[in-house]
């Protein structure tokens, strides 16, 4: 029998043995990190400039057998130079300090696990270590050298893997007790639903051949279960370290987490780590900032570390509130807490961001060195708008202006800041503009190299122990100039530049329009990668838009609930179209009085905008002023969100009408089970508003040869529709009633996207819809 095998980089390996201090402190964690391309750069220049007995890039590694594992210490030396008959290896490092007196700790550490290795490989009985600081200002190199017998050098390396390997067999006990729990598992329920058994097999196929799937399901199939049990089953059989289940929406991290109870309960050991937003789970008070110089978390973080992720990782449920509970015994982060314990657990449920976005991702199992993973995509429609968005950026005339202001003309990056200002004002005045847009195929280079020119100044102002340039406000502007010239780095054919007029200057938007290139390098690292939701319609288009270079299976399946139990109405007579709608309020509000007058219960109306809403509902409340109504707003937060949710109440004694808009909080992600939700009516195809970044993504497919208005209006719009009427049957023994209003509901392709299991009914030529809605309440389900 193979041993089972683990892999740590020598990077890795020192920071967690030797990491000491605060969270966010020290040198050896400066800003430069984000910077990829400058230390790439650095790292070049240096080693360019060495002779040819300079050897640069040298791999390395280093095993330790275990009884039943083994252990891989991996990495990457800089440069080995081979002189005068001794050795001597070269660690780089890239800064924007001014001064340096003496190498980082954790820098010198690095190269003496790399110098262990290598001495020890080559029969060596001292050799030389040089840590190379390149001021990526100056292109001048600071130098520390030293000279270590490998005996010395082989005692170091030996603490720091011993304390290591022991993190590492508690890990493999561990995973040795999951797999059989795995092994032992049986499905939790006692018969499979209706597709739910092929769903299940179609995932574990998919994921041990390491493809891609799209699966559309519609609600009630059971997806959570019916995608995460296959891909627990095949975690023992090594097709992957972790599964990582992404969802955007909170009700999704809610239903994998009962999932994950359930199976528990049934015997499954499994680690299972939920990853909360910063925001959410800072400890700072309500609307306070993060500031890791003063926050007690924050403040010998690292001391405490260890214990904590040994003490979070001892249970196996890792919520919020277990994380919580945690980092307040033993005083650390939350959200850091979070992070670092990711590397010990089974499963991580978290937003997509963690896995795609250039700013969030989880490096450590998405980078170079990444982890072999599954990824479980829920509510997939959501990642392509999602996507778009983490891989575009905006910087303005006005951004860096008031930046400016604010840090005030003495500081020491008011001059570059100043210089950004007047390089987006000349662009400005160079373009021709219509309606105060303008757009391009073409990056903006020109604005490039004062930008970098910035980024390269509060580095150094950020880097400086006694810089008052420790403010929010340069670090604030830094990092959205980063954001911009990361994305600037990455622009190719399917980005665009949009120009937007402002006083004084323009607004540069680099906009993605095809997120599947962006989202391609994950993918492609994927150990296997199953996309599903319940509206993936059509297929075609959601797999351009995620995963166009990849061979991709798709599997479409029926409803599991009998088809009587939701009749689609299709009032076709109304004209939503967006100059014709002051004509349609009092017909749109007299539609809404029918559907819910026909029974007493809950009904959610779904509005394309606020304006359109609010007009109907002025003419509804005029109306029918007996019927409760409560309405979104914009901008509401959590608690105002969870307050609207529990006005659905099953034991409600009279009617109540929500008014929302589509593709909001309450258009998907919401669970009202039975007599919660009788219906909902569904006001427009919902198509997005026009604008440049909609027309740009039109005429970019349409050039590929699709349907551009398709891809850019049509898609996107109809999958609010679909998930909005989702609301209505959340289990088999639900029942309600949803009416589509707007003539387009009857025409191509509007009406092809309707999924084939709705029981679709033409208001044109049939009776009122008060009438038919009477007639299925009076009718008793089979």
């Amino acid at each position: 029998m193979s041993k089972a095998r683990y892999t740590v980089s020598v990077k890795r390996l020192v920071e967690f043995v030797l990491r000491t201090g605060d969270l966010g402190g020290g040198r050896g964690r400066s800003f430069t990190a984000n910077r990829a391309v400058e230390g790439t750069r650095g790292h070049q220049k240096v080693q360019r400039s060495q002779g040819t007995d300079y050897e640069p890039e040298v791999p390395v590694k280093h095993l330790i057998e275990g009884a039943d594992l083994t252990l891989e210490i991996k990495g990457r030396i800089d440069g080995v130079l081979r002189r005068d008959g001794g050795v001597l290896i070269e660690e780089i490092k890239t800064t924007y300090a001014r001064s340096i007196e003496e190498p980082a700790a954790l820098h010198l550490a690095q190269a003496k696990v790399y110098a262990a290795i290598f001495a020890a490989q080559n029969s060596l009985t001292e050799i030389g270590i040089q840590i190379s600081y390149f001021h990526l200002e100056s292109d001048d190199v600071t130098p520390f050298r030293q000279m270590f017998s490998t005996a010395d050098l082989e005692s170091f390396f030996a603490r720091l893997r011993t304390e290591y390997f022991a993190w590492i067999e508690v890990l493999h006990r561990w995973r040795i007790l999951r797999n059989g729990s795995i092994q032992d598992l049986d499905f939790p329920f006692s018969k499979y639903r209706q597709g739910q058994r092929e769903l299940a097999v179609a995932v574990y196929r998919t994921l041990a051949s390491g493809k891609t799937l799209f699966a559309q399901a519609p609600t009630g199939i059971g997806k959570t279960v019916s995608v995460l049990f296959p891909a627990l089953k095949r975690l023992p059989e090594g097709g992957a370290e972790k599964i990582f289940y992404l969802t955007a929406k909170t009700i999704g991290r809610t239903v994998v987490e009962g999932s994950i109870r359930s199976l528990q309960t049934n015997g499954l050991r499994l680690r299972a780590l939920t990853l909360t937003a910063r925001d959410k789970i800072c400890f700072a008070p309500q609307g306070g900032a993060c500031d890791v110089q003063t926050c007690p978390f924050a403040i010998g973080y690292y001391d405490r570390r260890k214990a904590a992720v040994a003490d979070l990782c001892a249970g196996e449920r890792m919520t919020r509130q277990e994380v919580e509970g945690v980092a307040r015994k033993h005083q650390v982060c939350p959200f850091a807490l979070m992070l670092d314990s990711a590397e010990w657990v089974d499963l991580i449920i978290c937003d997509f961001n963690y896995a795609f976005d250039p700013g969030a991702m989880l490096r450590d199992f998405f980078g170079d060195d990444g982890t072999s993973n599954y990824l479980l995509i829920d509510e997939a429609h959501n990642l392509p708008e999602r996507a778009r968005e983490m891989f575009s950026a905006e910087l303005g005339s006005l951004q860096l202006a008031s930046a400016r202001d604010e840090l005030g003309s003495d500081h020491s990056c008011s001059t570059a800041l100043k210089k950004c200002v007047k390089s987006l004002q000349r662009i400005g005045e160079a373009l021709e503009f219509e309606n105060g847009l303008a757009a391009s195929a073409e990056p903006p280079g020109q604005v490039a190299l004062a930008l970098r020119a910035f980024l390269e100044e509060a580095e150094a102002a950020l880097a400086s122990e006694d810089s008052p340039a420790e403010s929010d406000a340069l670090r604030t502007i830094y990092f959205e100039v980063l954001r911009f010239i990361r994305v600037l780095d990455h622009f190719d054919v399917s980005f665009q530049t949009i120009y937007r007029q402002e006083p004084g200057g323009v607004q540069i938007k680099l906009f993605c329009v095809d997120p599947a290139p962006s989202l391609l390098p994950v993918l492609q690292e994927s150990a296997g990668t199953i996309f599903f939701s319940a509206t993936l319609a059509p297929l075609d288009y959601y797999r351009t838009l995620l995963a166009n270079k990849l061979a991709a299976e798709s599997l479409e399946l029926g409803s599991p609930f009998p088809r009587e139990n939701l009749p689609v109405f299709i009032e076709d007579r109304i004209a939503t179209h967006f100059k014709g709608r002051s004509g349609t309020y009092a017909a749109v509000a007299d539609s809404i009085y029918s559907l819910t007058g026909a029974r007493r219960g809950n009904y959610l109306i779904f509005f394309p905008s606020y304006k359109y809403l609010e007009s109907v509902l002025a003419v509804f409340q005029s109306t029918a002023p007996e019927i409760e109504v409560i309405v979104q707003r914009s901008g509401m937060n959590e608690s105002e969100r969870d307050q609207f949710v529990t006005h659905f109440d099953a034991e409600n004694d009279r009617t109540l009408v929500g008014f929302a808009v589509m593709g909001g909080i309450f258009g998907e992600g919401i669970d009202l089970v039975g007599d919660r939700l009788a219906g909902a009516v569904v006001v427009g195809v919902g198509l997005p508003q026009i604008s440049i970044e909609r027309d740009l993504i039109a005429r970019y497919f349409s050039a590929l040869g699709k349907n551009g208005f398709n891809y850019g209006y049509v898609f996107p719009g109809m999958n609010r529709v679909l998930q909005a009427v989702g609301r209505v049957i959340r289990t088999e023994t639900d029942r309600g009633v949803a009416l589509l209003i707007d003539e387009r509901f009857s025409r191509w392709p509007y009406r092809q996207l309707l999924p084939k299991w709705w029981d679709l009914k033409l208001l044109a030529s049939a009776l009122p819809v008060r009438e038919l809605a009477e007639a299925f309440w009076n009718t008793p389900p089979e």
